[in-house]
Formats: C-alpha cells, structure tokens, sequence
C-alpha cells in the first residue's frame, strides 16, 4: 500500500512538472530522426529500447516517464500498467523493443532545460547587468566611430582622404560582426567564460595602444583589428546569454541589456572631445580604456549560461541552416538594414562640420543620436513580446526612411532639422541591436541560439 501511494506521489509529481511541456516531446516525435528518438529514449527512460506515446493521454490521468523516480519510491517499473495505447499512434525507436521497456509510455515530456526560462530573478537580471556593462564598453566605442572620424582627419592622420580614414573604421565594424561566425559556435559548445576574458583582452589591449598611436597602419592595427576581434568578442556571448533566461521577455530584456550601447554613446562622443582638448589624445584615450576595463570585469564576473555547455557541440560554423529560408531571408534584411543604419551614425559629425555647424554641437550630434537610441533599444523590445517581433522591426525600420527623406535630406544643415534628425534617427535605428537577436531567436532552439545569430551577423558585416 505504503508503494502504490509512493508510486502516485511521484507520478503527480511528475505531472506537475510536465504539464507545460509538450512542445519538445512534440518536436522530437514529429520532426526529429530516428537517431533523435534513440537518443531522447535512452537519455529519459534509461535502458528502454522503444516508447510509445498516447495522444489522448493528454486529457486523461498523466502518466510519468521517470524509470529512476518510480524506482526511488519502491515501485517495480516492470510490472506497472500503462493507458490503454492505439496502435496508430505508437511511435517506435529503431531499436529492436524489449518487453519491459515497451511498457512504459510517454504522455508527458521530460523536462528538458530549453522547455522552461526563469523569466526574472536575481541571477537573470545580473546577467542583463553584465551584459549592459559589456555593451557600454563594446558599443560605446562603436558608436563613438563618428567622433574619432571627425578627430583623426584633422590631427594626427589629417594628409589622408576621407576615404582613407574611413577603411579604420569600415575594417572594424567589420570584424566587430564577421568574427561572430566562430564565436557563436564556441558560446553553444563551450559557454560564454573565455569568450569574454579575451574580448575584455582585445578591448582594453586595443584603447591602450591606440593611445600610443601616430601612423595609419598604428590605427589599424590597435582600433579596427584589436578593438573590433574584442567587441565580437563581448558582443555575441553577451546577447545570447540573456536569451538564455528569457523567452517570453526576451526583447524587454535584451532591449535593457542594449540600452549598454546608448549610454556609452552618450558618454564618450561628449567626453572624449573635452578630455582631447584638456588631457591630450593620448591620455584622454587612456581614460577611457580605465573605464573600459572596469566595465569588462563586471561582464566577466556576471555574464552566465543557464543551459550547461552542449555535450559533443561543434565549435565549427555551419552555413548549412541557411537552407531555412526563412532565416535566410531573415539575415538578408538584417544586412540591409545595417548597411544603411551605420552611414549616418559614421558621418554625422563630420556632415555637420561640413555645413559650418558649431564644433561643439557637430561633436555632440552622437550622443543626441544615442540618447534616442537607449529609448529605441529598451520600448520597442517592449512592444514587441506583445505585438510581435517583426512586426515591430518593419515598423521601426520604415520610420528610418521617414526621418532620412523627411527630416535629414531637406534639413540641408539646418541646425534645428538636423537635431531632430539625430534624436529621431536614434530612436528608430536602436531597435537594430535590440530586436535583430530577438527575431533570429524565433527560428532556433535556445542551445542553438549563439550558431544563428553570430551567423547571420557573419554575413551582415559585409554590409
């Protein structure tokens, strides 16, 4: 008697904590192969060579999958009876069945890790923090470009064409996002640690030597390849953690973690110019590499995975999910968008001196970009767990074209239009950060999540 009531309590137990979880049984029995099935078998029901399942068990009484639990609680598995099955409905293993294990059905899940996310809680928010922190160093320097543009073609590289001095920038943004084809693959299989030690590494190795810098290929070697190797680096381990503990708030919380971004691009466009002025370039930007490493040992110390790393997880990229179309044409807008996005952001300063704008207020341009940026990043993220991620990436993405043929063209250097402009722009073109990662998530599992998103970006770096 004492085991029948040991037995229920498991089995309640059990059904409790499978209720929700139907999706990934659901996944594996329809779509997945037969090497799947064996392997889903044998890593929930020990040695069982088959398993059937009951698709009216879904209404009736639950029944478990746990060999272990029944067997903890002094219940002989073998000589249990499950609910009646119909054959049509029996779903085997390739495997040949033994009559013991051909005994014990799955109605329920087991509960695999990608099923359920925290959605909150102390440990999930420090992560967002870590990855806020992360975003502050990374892109705060990227979005920054526009200011050491403007610096460099009238000081230290100023014998050089705009053009010239456009390829430092052009090679990091570039490796800022092509190097994510390896890096995605590694945070899948091996988890975010060493990722971040050494962006932090490359990041702040990078700012330092920059400060020393005096010749073109000095530039290129400590801003464009130092500095955008440490910001994929940081980057990609820093948003594929987060989806890590969110799904359902994922573009809330990724928005939070993007804001990182803005702020940095508030801080640095309008103090880097002061510290040029009052310091000297070379300790101004070694100002900013103290608080670069700052930042990226709070990354290091709060930048987790939830999921353990993926056991026998490839550390190689695999262009093969681009046979889905739709992340295919998913990552083709993405490109897109970005190739537009980060003209403005590169030249406004250097567009605004070139109309006699004021100095002071050409310089300040980005942080008026950025400050619409952090309110762009953080509410349509918001928006968008409610009505819907693409939907309010179109929407953001065609309120660009209007600030860029409304408001920018026709402004012709006007100070008042080109204000709004910058505010306006910023606002629109945040969400590029935030919900980029958010709408690849939509089309991978979560242990997946690091592969598709460092690859998509692969390709958009061309842009």
């Amino acid at each position: 008697m004492n085991q029948e009531s040991n037995g229920h309590d498991v089995q309640q137990k059990q059904t409790i904590k499978y209720k929700d979880q139907t999706s990934f049984r659901d996944k594996i029995l329809k779509e997945g192969d037969n090497k799947e099935k064996d392997f889903y078998v044998e890593k929930h029901l020990g040695t069982a060579d088959s398993f059937e399942q009951d698709a009216s068990a879904k209404h009736t009484s639950e029944y478990t999958s746990s060999k272990d639990d029944y067997h903890n609680a002094g219940v002989d598995v073998e000589k249990q009876t499950p609910p009646s099955i119909s054959p049509h409905q029996k779903v085997t293993s390739t495997k040949s069945s033994s009559p013991a294990s051909s005994t014990i059905p799955i109605s329920q899940p087991p509960c695999h890790p990608d099923t359920t996310y925290p959605e909150g809680g102390f440990r999930a928010y420090s992560v967002v923090f870590g990855s806020f922190c992360a975003m502050v160093a990374g892109f705060g320097l990227m979005n920054s470009v526009g200011t050491f543009q403007a610096y460099f073609s009238t000081h230290q590289l100023s014998n050089y064409s705009e053009s010239t001095i456009g390829w430092i920038f052009s090679i990091y943004v570039f490796l800022s996002f092509f190097c994510g084809v390896q890096i995605g693959p590694v945070f899948d299989a091996k988890g975010p640690r060493w990722l971040v030690a050494g962006g932090s590494v490359c990041l702040v190795g990078g700012v330092m030597g920059l400060a020393e810098s005096t010749k073109y290929w000095h530039f290129i070697l400590t801003f464009s390849v130092l500095g955008g190797i440490g910001t994929s680096l940081l980057f990609t381990p820093a948003i594929s953690a987060v989806g890590h503990f969110f799904l359902r708030s994922r573009g809330s919380a990724t928005g939070l973690a993007a804001t990182g971004g803005s702020i940095g691009g508030i801080i640095f466009p309008l103090v880097l110019p002061k510290l040029f002025s009052t310091v000297g370039f070379a300790w101004g930007v070694r100002i900013t590499g103290f608080i670069f490493l700052f930042l990226v040992i709070l990354a290091n110390i709060l930048i987790r995975s939830r999921l353990p790393p993926k056991m026998g997880g490839s550390v190689w990229p695999d262009f093969k999910i681009f046979g889905d179309k739709v992340f295919a044409v998913t990552t083709a807008g993405v490109f897109f968008i970005e190739w537009g996005l980060f003209i403005p952001i590169s030249y406004i300063p250097s567009y605004a001196l070139r109309y006699n704008i004021p100095t002071t207020l050409s310089y300040q341009l980005l942080a008026i970009v950025n400050v619409g940026s952090f309110f762009g990043r953080w509410l349509p993220g918001y928006v968008a767990d409610r009505w819907g991620r693409f939907n309010t990436m179109i929407l953001t993405v065609a309120l660009c074209l209007v600030m860029v043929f409304c408001v920018w063209i026709p402004s012709r250097g006007n100070i008042t239009g080109t204000v709004i402009f910058a505010l306006g722009f910023g606002f629109a073109s945040g969400s590029n950060i935030s919900l980029t990662p958010v709408c690849v998530g939509q089309l991978c599992d979560t242990e997946d999540y690091g592969r598709y998103y460092a690859t998509c970006y692969t390709l958009v770096s061309f842009g």
